[in-house]
């Protein structure tokens, strides 16, 4: 059973995935429109992910005996300027989420409730690869500069690029 101060958090890691999956569905739409058909679908993709998070938690926290909020979402912003400020801005937004699953597992070692420690641990594990993802996506933007070309090529690629690639290899492989 959930405590009322961890179903609380809980619930707000709930907007917080919905809120991401709006942002990233922003993003998409945005670089659709800028023609960059690559980052666009990444950018769905990524959208659609974010909201299996948020599902995944819904059904935990009411499989715990708690009651998951269904959140109200905010419009998030139509227009990021560049390509570059785009992946800046989901970088920050990944280190956020991070911080905010962090404190999640915090409030679970206080309440001594293990089974929902255990349960974040794949939201921990998540992060650190879309943080890794993210960082790799700023270095590949960082090495392209202004270059038209290899714009293009970088959104042809984008689609490729998979958070297992940006982690690097398993340990002992």
């Amino acid at each position: 059973m959930l405590s009322k101060k961890l179903e609380a958090a809980l619930n707000k890691q709930i907007k917080i995935e919905a809120d991401s999956s709006q942002v990233y569905l922003a993003m998409a739409s945005w670089s659709e429109v800028q023609g960059l058909e690559g980052i666009s679908g990444f950018m769905y993709a990524h959208s659609d992910e974010e909201r299996m998070h948020m599902l995944k938690l819904v059904k935990f926290v009411n499989e715990r005996g708690g009651h998951a909020e269904v959140p109200a979402l905010e419009a998030p912003k139509k227009e990021f300027g560049s390509f570059q400020k785009m992946f800046q801005e989901l970088f920050e937004h990944e280190l956020f989420v991070s911080n905010s699953i962090n404190e999640l597992v915090h409030i679970t070692l206080e309440e001594r409730d293990y089974a929902t420690h255990n349960f974040l641990q794949w939201y921990v594990a998540e992060q650190i690869e879309e943080e890794a993802l993210a960082r790799t996506i700023l270095d590949k933007i960082n090495l392209i500069g202004e270059d038209k070309g290899g714009l293009y090529l970088f959104d042809r690629d984008v689609q490729l690029i998979t958070a297992d690639s940006a982690a690097g290899p398993e340990p002992g492989a």
